[in-house]
């Protein structure tokens, strides 16, 4: 039940893209494809294959979070850059304002522009 509130909330925060098409698709070549599925229908003995296989439930999961992380880096990305921009216009604005104010202090430097 728990879960199922917890989809509910999450529900509500998805954007119109993620209701219509919640699944992505595979970077995985067809051929790839075909031989992963293969993989996973074998038969193992290793107790890290069959915990593996008792997850396979879980990969749509990992593929939107991982999504959600890629998105993440991206924007933190767009952020310091934006920042790093800011900081440029504001650097010139002051050098602008300095020059067209007149002042002691400004008298005293040698003009910006």
């Amino acid at each position: 039940q728990r879960i199922l509130r917890l989809a509910e909330m999450c529900r509500r925060l998805e954007t119109e893209e993620e209701k219509v098409l919640p699944f992505y698709a595979s970077s995985l070549a067809e051929g790839e494809q075909r031989d992963a599925q293969q993989v996973l229908e074998e038969t193992h003995v290793e107790p890290l294959a069959w915990a593996m296989r008792d997850y396979m439930g879980l990969e749509r999961f990992w593929q939107r979070f991982n999504k959600v992380k890629l998105e993440e880096q991206a924007l933190e990305r767009q952020r310091a850059a934006l920042s790093q921009r800011n900081w440029q216009l504001r650097e010139l604005l002051g050098q602008y304002l300095a020059g067209i104010s007149i002042s002691q202090a400004v008298l005293s430097e040698p003009n910006p522009l």
